[in-house]
């Protein structure tokens, strides 16, 4: 890989890269087993994530608790929307709060697939190929402008995404945990970009459109941001330990057998809809749970309830399904077949009480009955 590239920028060398091929299963934090934090812990750490990107991104709270619940997840994210509206703040401010490994891949119709995963160098000296680490390798990564890169280069994203690890010249190197994967693109301009494939956006766990932030928050935009950068005064306030040992907590969170036949009917009904050309996956179906899961740690519980899952349904589920071209035609757009569904959707009673909840619920957080 060339060094003097510009297509592909590291923000952040990571140090210390663990570049040994996979040899079987890997733990929750670079082969080492993480411990779940308490109650307390949880909230603190949460909050001071939120109060920090909120500092930068005015208004847009929502948006910053929704990509805090997809790292929670062990998800990745798509920020989709207009240039200017601050996507590609909103990634770098959840990545500056975290005390980990950062690169930042400005993606151009000339980025090649081993400018993002890495590529194998002879060194005449050892007679031997070493292997030298793409951008990718690092806990988060900021992907700009994604789909500005041919179809052969976004691929190259797949298997990271999917299994956490490159595959290069038959060898597999297993990637830094937690990893994330934070795109961005702007959907209005066409002109010298790819779409995503469907199999591309189904890797992402959720989507955000973030708009235009409201009168007030424009005006303190101008009042706070117009002199420095609000990034410059940003700082780290969790470690990658603590942001493991959130996950591990979510991991906990028990979800009744009512709320999981509640998600997979939500699946199955937008796979039957005659308004959608394409369902949502069984992949989709996995991180919608889990996106449950971080909201309702989040919250302060210890349990799913069905309101966590419709809360997050239109961002997971969205851009995942196609339109029948009947439906488009007539203003539908996949968040209101998404609201639809859910509307008519019956809700089961009493999601918490099952008779499992007593043995498998973990003690952490709070239970609010």
């Amino acid at each position: 890989m060339d060094p003097h590239r510009r297509t592909a920028v590291n923000e952040v060398a990571p140090p210390g890269r663990n570049l040994s091929p996979v040899s079987g299963q890997v733990g929750h934090l670079n082969g080492h087993r993480t411990s779940a934090m308490d109650a307390a812990e949880f909230h603190a750490a949460s909050r001071r994530i939120l109060d920090s990107i909120n500092t930068v991104i005015d208004g847009k709270s929502d948006a910053a608790r929704l990509a805090l619940t997809v790292l929670l997840a062990q998800g990745h994210l798509l920020l989709e929307d207009v240039p200017g509206v601050g996507k590609t703040l909103l990634a770098k401010s959840l990545a500056r709060t975290i005390d980990c490994t950062v690169s930042r891949i400005q993606f151009t119709p000339d980025l090649l697939p081993s400018d993002v995963t890495g590529v194998s160098i002879y060194n005449q000296a050892t007679r031997q190929f070493e292997f030298r680490p793409g951008a990718v390798f690092a806990n988060i990564v900021i992907g700009d402008e994604i789909n500005r890169a041919s179809a052969k280069t976004q691929s190259a994203l797949l298997e990271c995404m999917e299994e956490h690890q490159v595959t290069v010249d038959g060898d597999s190197y297993k990637l830094e945990e937690p990893f994330m994967v934070v795109a961005t693109q702007n959907p209005i301009e066409m002109e010298g970009t790819y779409p995503l494939p469907e199999a591309q956006r189904d890797r992402f766990m959720a989507r955000i459109s973030m708009g235009y932030p409201d009168k007030d928050s424009e005006i303190e935009m101008l009042e706070t941001h117009q002199a420095t950068s609000p990034l410059a005064k940003l700082s780290a306030v969790v470690t990658a330990a603590d942001v493991a040992a959130m996950i591990a907590t979510v991991q906990q969170v028990y979800v009744s057998q009512a709320v999981k036949e509640y998600t997979v009917s939500v699946g199955r009904a937008t796979r039957e809809s005659p308004l959608l050309r394409l369902g949502a996956s069984p992949r989709s179906m996995l991180q919608l749970l889990r996106a449950a899961k971080a909201t309702a740690a989040l919250d302060g519980r210890d349990f799913v309830l069905p309101d966590d899952v419709v809360g997050v349904a239109e961002s997971v589920l969205a851009h995942r399904i196609i339109l029948d071209r009947k439906a488009s035609g007539a203003g539908e757009t996949p968040n209101s077949v998404i609201r639809g569904i859910l509307s008519r959707l019956p809700v089961s009673q009493d999601p918490v009480n099952s008779p499992a909840r007593s043995s498998a619920a973990p003690a952490g957080l709070r239970r609010n009955h």
